[in-house]
């Protein structure tokens, strides 16, 4: 059994990525060739943001986001302890600091009712993490930020194709940031991200910010980055929206059965709000002796992950911005989260298989 399976929808699909890439190849512009540009369209009309900009990654995404709202040493953005690095990393980068605010024990996002506390003179903006899939209280989170006039930030590296109160991730504030890592949702075949607005000024920002600032050839307005996305990673994500929908759909499917054996069979698991959709980027639980469980299920031949051990604030190079006791509900979350297979491409049988040497356990 595969973790995650990213064999099966090649092969489904492998007509229409290998045309797509021999496209690329034979008209030879494998930097900003038109189907940057393309993705870029059909990436805007799929959330219905008012602009997309393809970019080398999620942390490319995020850094250059930053940069356009002019985020300087100093400055404040509050975040979640319990992400990956990137979230934190590209704040830290630009000199400011990340203030962490601690999460809810059953959806693992970010605890709104604790944000407001955390907000000073010197926070710019609040960045949200939808993580395993699923967004935040992004309606909640964007009224407080317009009560202090900050801007949100959606960190959605892992929601892409997820609805919030029928609205699209990507598409929920005033700027969002997704990855199309492999292994994600909508996942290219190397690294590549996207950012998304309704804001003109900060998508004319953030396109001159991704090609070293330039707001015309050889002139350059803004410090800027080489945050451009390839083009055959582009032209890869073409054929695969293609097929973007039906993954969607099996992925809803596919969590609302987990969500079912589960239940029955008395797992802790990470919630889902009745508001929202997940795309399960993870589907995770919540077990006590994790190591021996892992253990159990890898010689069961059943491979599982941890996302995330150790809370931002706990880590070697950031816990001088946060006292670790700061976020306990993170801290305790951390040590018994755990992954499971999941995938569009994933059986009846194999479920059963997880489930059933879970309960065993």
């Amino acid at each position: 059994m595969q973790f995650v399976d990213l064999k099966t929808p090649y092969k489904e699909l492998e007509a229409s990525i290998q045309s797509r890439m021999n496209a690329v190849l034979r008209h030879g512009q494998y930097i900003m060739g038109p189907e940057v540009a393309e993705l870029e369209s059909r990436l805007s009309d799929y959330t219905g943001a008012s602009h997309c900009i393809t970019v080398a990654s999620g942390t490319e995404a995020l850094l250059i986001s930053l940069m356009a709202l002019g985020i300087q040493p100093g400055d404040e953005v509050i975040t979640t302890p319990f992400t990956f690095i990137a979230t934190a990393e590209v704040i830290v980068l630009l000199g400011a600091k990340p203030v962490f605010v601690d999460i809810e024990p059953d959806t693992c996002n970010i605890d709104v009712s604790l944000i407001k506390a955390a907000i000073t003179p010197k926070t710019k903006a609040i960045m949200p993490v939808s993580l395993y899939g699923q967004t935040a209280d992004m309606a909640e989170i964007n009224s407080l930020a317009a009560e202090h006039g900050l801007t949100v930030i959606e960190d959605a590296a892992q929601s892409f194709g997820a609805t919030y109160q029928g609205t699209k991730s990507c598409n929920v504030s005033s700027i969002a940031c997704t990855s199309f890592f492999p292994s994600k949702p909508l996942g290219c075949y190397g690294d590549g991200g996207a950012i998304f607005t309704n804001d003109d000024a900060v998508a004319t920002a953030c396109r001159e910010i991704r090609i070293h600032g330039q707001s015309e050839r050889y002139v350059h307005t803004r410090i800027g980055v080489g945050g451009r996305m390839d083009t055959l990673q582009c032209a890869i994500l073409l054929a695969k929206m293609d097929r973007f929908d039906w993954e969607v759909d099996e992925r809803l499917r596919i969590g609302k059965r987990y969500n079912e054996l589960m239940d029955e069979a008395g797992i802790t698991r990470v919630i889902q709000k009745p508001d929202r959709t997940s795309v399960f980027a993870q589907y995770t639980v919540l077990v006590d002796n994790r190591d021996d469980v892992q253990a159990s299920l890898k010689a069961a031949g059943i491979p599982t992950a941890v996302h995330y051990p150790i809370p931002l604030n706990e880590q070697p190079a950031y816990k001088h911005l946060c006292c670790p006791d700061c976020t306990p509900v993170a801290q305790s979350v951390s040590r018994r989260v755990m992954s499971v297979p999941m995938s569009p491409y994933l059986t009846v049988d194999d479920q059963d298989r997880v489930v059933g040497q879970l309960w065993k356990r």
